[in-house]
Parts: structure tokens; C-alpha cells; sequence
């Protein structure tokens, strides 16, 4: 039984992928554009950290293609997606939950539930699509040609 339809997993990811990277892509244009604004955005970081993501959410858009072209390695990539962009947005929230207390300790007791809320509303859903195209993938009959035979 499949959680979800493999055609809407397929262009569901291909399209939010390809949206991310194009406004990436976007965005580093105009970062690139405006003068120090790139010199400043990486003094904190290194730009290695937009390459991966960049490389993460390429796996997402390989991924869906593969699944709209039933190929058996698209599977395992889109899985291999949905676990990272998983396990990032935990990380994601639980850093920004940490700077929100760090900048303002006194008030946290009175923002902590906002906070926690807010971080629950784009979680729960990210991770609720994620895990049930994982569900869908891994539950496909023996003889469905994403696995291979």
C-alpha cells in the first residue's frame, strides 16, 4: 500500500528542488552583485556550506527525475534526500530555538512556547512529507521496477 502516489513524490520533490536551487542560485547572483555583501555573508561561514546544500538539494532533483523515470537509483537518492533534509531542518530549529534564547535569556521563559511553536510549524510539515515518501519507498511490492528487479 502506498502512502503517497510515487508520481507525486516524483514531482513534488523534482519542483521543490529545482525551486531551491534556482532561488539559491538567485540569491548568490544578487549577493554577488551588491558590493561587500558577499565578503560579509561568508565571514562567518565558509562557502562550503552553500555548496553542500547545494549538493544535498541536486540529490533531491535527481532523485524525483529518477522516480518520474522509474529508475531504481532514484529511490535510494530521494530516500538518501528526505533523511538529510530531515535530520537539517531538526538541526535548523534547534539553532535558531538556541540563538532566540542566547540573545534574550531574561525573556525566554515568556517566548520559549512561541518559539517552540513557531519552529513546529515548519518542522512537523517538512518532516512529515519526508517520512512518508521514506514510508512509500520502502514499501513498494518486490516486483515494482523502482527496486531493481
Amino acid at each position: 500500500m502506498e502512502l503517497l502516489s510515487l508520481v507525486f513524490i516524483g514531482w513534488f520533490f523534482t519542483l521543490l528542488s529545482a525551486a531551491a536551487l534556482l532561488a539559491g542560485a538567485l540569491l548568490m547572483f544578487q549577493l554577488s552583485h551588491t558590493g561587500g555583501a558577499m565578503e560579509k555573508r561568508y565571514l562567518g561561514y565558509s562557502v562550503w556550506n552553500d555548496v553542500g546544500l547545494g549538493v544535498i538539494w541536486g540529490f533531491g532533483l535527481a532523485g524525483g527525475i529518477g522516480i518520474l523515470n522509474m529508475q531504481p537509483w532514484g529511490r535510494w537518492l530521494l530516500e538518501m534526500f528526505c533523511w538529510a533534509v530531515i535530520v537539517l531542518i531538526l538541526l535548523s530549529a534547534g539553532n535558531r530555538l538556541y540563538a532566540i534564547k542566547a540573545a534574550d535569556p531574561e525573556a525566554w521563559p515568556g517566548n520559549r512556547l512561541l518559539a517552540i511553536s513557531g519552529a513546529m510549524l515548519v518542522v512537523l510539515p517538512v518532516v512529515a512529507i519526508c517520512a512518508a515518501a521514506i514510508y512509500t519507498l520502502r514499501t513498494l511490492p518486490a516486483s515494482h521496477p523502482l527496486l531493481g528487479s
